[in-house]
């Protein structure tokens, strides 16, 4: 069963206009959440809204807005207040501009929606408007209110219907170079280029996300499960890491475990030397993607821990 619309209005490009839907394009709720219990008792902990001086609590009728001015000053705000200043937008998309998505820095995307007709009525005239966007290869900008707060949102062809997604302010996005200015300037030979190169050769493919497993929210539902079968919960060993001293030694490793074979020592200019082993922790820098015996396995097994949570 399809979720609820986030929000209905109308989408319009000049005087084409026609009604539309939003519809949330992704979701949290499959993840395991936890309930916070009291330890003495087990009872769920519930959350009072209580007047900070007081201690009293407070019913919702009497809770208003406030803008702190300065420590303990308030400017309260009303909600008839709030709903005078409402925007235009609150009702309609309106696109305003077309540009490249090369020119979207990903720093300014928030989260993606389903945009689609709402209705029987309107399907020509969103054909007409996706059609154009798809057509002209071009990212439509435009304006939407969600939640009383107007956002940007980018609007993109997809099969049969529209993405949305949010984008964030300037304001709202933080200076790179607050971060990145200490960071040394470093000369990277050529050799060093080459075997990192080649290591990501050897590891070209596609992006699918269906390689790739939540590790934790597994091990999630194998502790539940461990825990309600009674079993006896022992803390593992965690390897640790340790620094890289010879940075091209650790390259040419590297080259040799990506094609799946041990690697050979390394060819120096000073006397030789053992090859050292690989670092304790070095898997633990990889992403680790199930093959598809293990990706079956694991669904499987996601499936049967699903069947038991849900009978919990």
């Amino acid at each position: 069963m399809a979720p609820r619309a986030n929000w209905k209005g109308f989408l319009r490009l000049s005087l084409v206009t026609c009604p539309v839907a939003l519809y949330p394009a992704t979701s949290e709720n499959e993840k395991i959440s936890f309930n916070q219990l009291n330890r003495q008792t087990g009872h769920r902990v519930k959350y009072l809204k209580v007047d900070a001086e007081t201690g009293d609590e407070v019913p919702t009728e009497d809770i208003v807005k406030g803008y702190e001015l300065e420590k303990g000053q308030y400017i309260e705000v009303s909600k008839e207040e709030l709903e005078e200043i409402a925007l235009e937008s609150t009702r309609t998309i309106e696109i305003d501009e077309f540009v490249a998505r090369s020119d979207i820095d990903p720093r300014y995307l928030i989260r993606p929606y389903y945009i689609r007709p709402d209705g029987k009525v309107g399907h020509d005239a969103f054909a007409v408007i996706r059609e154009t966007i798809r057509e002209m290869d071009k990212v439509a900008i435009g304006r939407v209110v969600l939640t009383n707060r107007e956002h940007i949102i980018a609007l993109e062809p997809m099969d049969k219907g529209l993405v949305g997604t949010l984008l964030r302010y300037p304001y709202e996005v933080r200076s790179e170079q607050d971060y990145f200015d200490d960071i040394q300037d470093v000369k990277v030979t050529k050799d060093m280029l080459d075997l990192a190169r080649h290591i990501v050769n050897q590891k070209a493919g596609r992006f699918t996300p269906e390689k790739f497993e939540d590790h934790y929210e597994t091990a999630l539902i194998d502790l539940i499960n461990e825990k309600r079968a009674g079993k006896v919960i022992r803390p593992k060993d965690r390897p640790k890491g340790e620094n890289v001293v010879d940075l091209m030694e650790a390259l040419r490793r590297s080259v040799g475990k990506a094609a799946g074979k041990e690697p050979a020592p390394a060819k120096a200019d000073k006397p030789a030397r053992k090859p050292k082993k690989a670092a304790a922790g070095q898997k633990e820098m990889l992403m680790p993607i199930a093959g598809k015996k293990a990706a079956k396995e694991t669904s499987a097994k996601k499936q049967a821990s699903g069947a038991r949570r849900k009978s919990a």
